[in-house]
């Protein structure tokens, strides 16, 4: 079988450098092996190559804002259009969240409730239970997330499948191939912990309290099962 492409968009911060980066995050938790994976870093510069040659194309967060719209990322974009319109399978994780939904014609842009930290609620629409990623996820479950940015619209052809108290669009999908998701599935606890740390002075700065935020995160299983669920699909369709 074809292996899976990971976009690589950035990197995670610095005191977490030494438990690699989102793609080794996100190949551990979705459980695809070592080999089946090839990894592009955009936000480096590397090119990225036929998307023809693989099952799935993974997009990572980053700590780079869509809206500045770097050469690498329009690059991207466009790339990722084309591939989108050709039926790829493609999941895309906050900043690829906010990407696709930006080239595929949504609106991004810094959400109006604030930043968004820690392990949250994330709730889905009803019609999420007919959902090929979402069909087997309860319909409250938690997740980590960590943004400022958000999908204030999302995209034609596109159906908003999640929510939470501070984001309209937590999750979409674009037709029948495209994902977004804001949250961060391949978080663990100890990701989302040093994530609160560091961005402690910020946090307190907007009235949050960053001891409290880093003592009520848990673990969310359902949430991580997001991405076995994507490769099986994509793995379905090859």
């Amino acid at each position: 079988m074809k292996p899976f492409l990971i976009i690589e968009t950035g990197k995670p911060v610095p005191t977490l450098k030494r438990q690699g980066g989102f793609p080794d995050w996100i190949r551990v938790a979705s459980g695809i092996h070592v080999r089946d994976v090839k990894v592009c870093n955009v936000a480096d510069g590397e090119s990225l190559p036929d998307a023809n040659g693989f099952t799935g194309v993974l997009v990572t967060g980053s700590g780079s804002m869509v809206t500045e719209r770097h050469d690498w990322s329009e690059r991207s974009a466009e790339w990722l259009n084309d591939a989108a319109h050709k039926g790829q399978a493609i999941l895309g994780i906050c900043y690829g969240h906010q990407l696709l939904a930006q080239t595929l014609g949504g609106k991004v842009d810094f959400n109006p409730k604030g930043r968004e930290m820690g392990t949250i609620e994330v709730s889905l629409h009803e019609h999420a239970k007919a959902d090929a990623l979402f069909a087997d996820i309860p319909a409250a479950f938690d997740a980590h997330s960590t943004h400022m940015q958000t999908v204030l619209q999302a995209p034609d052809d596109a159906v908003v499948l999640a929510y939470s108290n501070k984001d309209d669009c937590q999750a979409f999908r674009w037709k029948d191939n495209v994902w977004g998701v804001q949250f961060h599935p391949e978080f663990s606890t100890e990701h989302m912990r040093e994530y609160i740390h560091v961005r402690r002075m910020a946090l307190i700065q907007e009235g949050s309290e960053p001891k409290a935020m880093r003592k009520a995160v848990s673990a969310a299983p359902h949430a991580r099962r997001l991405l076995r669920n994507f490769v099986q699909y994509a793995q379905s369709r090859a």
